[in-house]
């Protein structure tokens, strides 16, 4: 983790996830880029957030990108990852405490007075490594993010808890810390896991609709009944909620799909969206 003057977060799922030789990756996500279609009527200029998905490249890479080249047009002064942390369970929401976080395309840089506006011991968002160290569901953002923008600042936070009480907190706090800020969100979740290809989209179209629905405590109250599956179901309501108080109008679903449609094999999928706020 530390570097000679700089605490680096080195890249965890690099040739697992994604493509661990630059040039390469390049290639990968360019190609996933020209591949999207995002509607003409998404107003770029307008968007404040997008929910995409965080499994490897292969698999939703292509539904990431969606969420991405919808935004290519706009350019923002910082970016803030929501995402959920898969290896570990903790109490509360942790801000990563370092300088920048590593990929195979460079260091994307903390952007450290945001990141300290984040912090609130009250509201159980603290400075931590805890959930970043090993994490990929903010990792494999960034170089969608590098390849859009170059050179850009951002503030990684990880959900350990996705109770209501901690996606409202944390809700409340990005819109205090967020108000008159050109600041883009990003919500990292994958949706229903590892049900046949029926099953899971039957369930995944109950969050399709409450996200298309902009409506986040509908959503939660899904998440909490087990009707819906989301890993990130804590970042992408927290999301949802933050840009509705920020003033946002409609979500827009740009993209959705399984791990089966990508593989053929229908018996155990994963279900992947993209979507964007304005």
């Amino acid at each position: 983790m530390f570097g000679k003057d700089k605490t680096i977060r080195p890249p965890a799922v690099s040739g697992m996830f994604y493509d661990g030789n630059a040039a390469e990756l390049k290639r990968t996500v360019n190609a996933l880029f020209s591949n999207a279609r995002v509607p003409e009527q998404t107003a770029p200029e307008n968007i404040r957030a997008v929910i995409v998905p965080h499994a490897g490249y292969m698999y939703s890479g292509q539904t990431a990108a969606y969420a991405y080249k919808a935004i290519q047009a706009k350019k923002y002064d910082a970016v803030i990852v929501v995402g959920p942390s898969h290896r570990k369970y903790f109490r509360g929401i942790s801000v990563f405490p370092g300088d920048a976080y590593r990929t195979p395309l460079g260091d994307v840089a903390i952007q450290k007075e945001l990141r300290d506006e984040m912090v609130d011991e009250s509201a159980g968002i603290q400075l931590s490594e805890i959930g970043h160290v090993d994490e990929h569901s903010i990792e494999v953002q960034l170089p969608f993010l590098q390849l859009l923008y170059g050179s850009f600042e951002f503030v990684p936070v990880i959900m350990g808890d996705q109770g209501r009480d901690y996606v409202v907190k944390l809700a409340r706090k990005l819109e205090s810390v967020l108000k008159n800020k050109n600041v883009l969100l990003v919500a990292s979740t994958d949706l229903s896991h590892y049900y046949p290809q029926e099953t899971a989209t039957a369930m995944d179209k109950r969050v399709v609709q409450s996200v298309e629905g902009y409506d986040p405590d509908e959503l939660m109250d899904q998440l909490e009944q087990k009707s819906v599956e989301a890993c990130g179901g804590g970042p992408m309501v927290s999301v949802m909620k933050a840009s509705k108080l920020l003033g946002c109008k409609k979500a827009s679903v740009l993209n959705y799909c399984t791990s089966g449609d990508v593989s053929g094999d229908m018996s155990a999928v994963v279900g992947y969206l993209a979507a964007s706020i304005s």
